[in-house]
């Protein structure tokens, strides 16, 4: 009888660890969140909402090849544009929270197009697990052959003296470049058509090709038209010149427009619910990157502000919606 009654039990105990371990693999926990010791085993996703040859696009491919050498894994960059951002952010965060598929984004899809369209479908203070801060930058006021100007104060003038003449381009609706150009009309006075375009290169095009007057670009953008002269910076959007652009000035000097200044950011992030080793990883070798001196540099020389990957990015992302949401109730850019 003894004899039989163990033999039960250990039937009965087998089977517990069975539906244990049937429960654990199937996700009864949520997705992502088994540990990960082996990780990565397997190709990394790097999203990046926007074409290539734009300011996230630069950012992420020199990050994302060397996070791939830190982590000892091949990093693929997926370019989808569209909607300034938005679809590649919700398309990660609609993404199993495994680590291996993250978002290179940008201050555009995590902060300002919730400020311009409150029915966005994510929100990107809760959807994400953040990473890491990569960069802040500002960028260019910059005038194309159809303008006519060459400086801010020609294009002041000629903007007040002739309402309605200008209209200026932008990567999207809600995009950082959307919110500097809607902050210059706030303080010159000026008005301004905007107009949001599917990444740069369409932008360039255009106003290279004299569609447009004027737009807003990110410096790697900007800077190849510049050197052949199809294009004129009249002025960027920092606080302070750069320094490898020392001849072009910042917007705030100009007495209409004291007090000027609006930076983008740039920031790694994963689905919700990522898990805490994998997180931790994948930071670390963040700020590894962001920490090497030949990677700092590169970054350097597209008008970036590199970060050390340690910032509070959920504190700066809730602080920059409070900013933007005011200033698009102000200049009326609800969608």
């Amino acid at each position: 009888m003894k004899k039989f009654e163990i033999q039960i039990n250990r039937r009965k105990s087998l089977r517990l660890v069975s539906i244990s371990a049937a429960w654990l693999v199937s996700g009864a926990f949520g997705p992502g969140v088994l540990a990960q010791s082996n990780y990565p085993d397997k190709p990394i996703k790097l999203v990046i909402g926007f074409p290539a040859g734009g300011s996230v696009d630069f950012i992420g491919r020199i990050v994302g090849e060397a996070l791939g050498q830190r982590l000892k894994t091949s990093v693929v960059i997926e370019n989808q544009g569209g909607a300034a951002g938005t679809i590649a952010a919700q398309r990660v965060v609609n993404a199993v929270p495994d680590g291996y598929t993250f978002l290179m984004g940008s201050s555009n899809e995590l902060a300002g197009t919730g400020a311009v369209n409150p029915n966005q479908k994510y929100d990107a203070k809760k959807d994400f697990t953040p990473i890491g801060l990569m960069a802040t930058a500002p960028v260019f006021f910059v005038a194309g052959p159809k303008a006519g100007v060459k400086t801010l104060d020609e294009f002041l003038v000629a903007a007040r003296a002739n309402p309605g003449k200008f209209s200026y381009g932008t990567s999207g609706v809600g995009s950082s470049l959307h919110f500097a150009g809607e902050l210059l009309k706030q303080k010159s006075g000026v008005f301004m058509t905007h107009i949001p375009y599917r990444g740069v290169a369409p932008l360039s095009s255009d106003l290279v090709g004299g569609g447009i007057e004027v737009a807003m670009m990110s410096v790697p953008a900007a800077k190849g038209f510049m050197s052949t002269g199809r294009i004129t910076a009249m002025g960027v959007t920092s606080a302070k010149r750069l320094p490898g652009f020392p001849n072009i000035p910042a917007l705030g000097e100009h007495p209409a427009l004291k007090g000027y200044e609006m930076n983008g950011w740039f920031a790694m992030m994963a689905p919700r619910q990522l898990p805490p080793d994998v997180t931790a990883k994948v930071q670390l070798a963040l700020q590894a990157v962001l920490a090497d001196p030949a990677i700092k540099a590169k970054l350097e020389e597209g008008g970036n502000i590199v970060a050390t990957g340690k910032e509070n990015l959920a504190a700066l992302m809730a602080t920059e919606a409070v900013q933007l949401g005011k200033l698009a109730t102000f200049a009326n850019m609800r969608e």
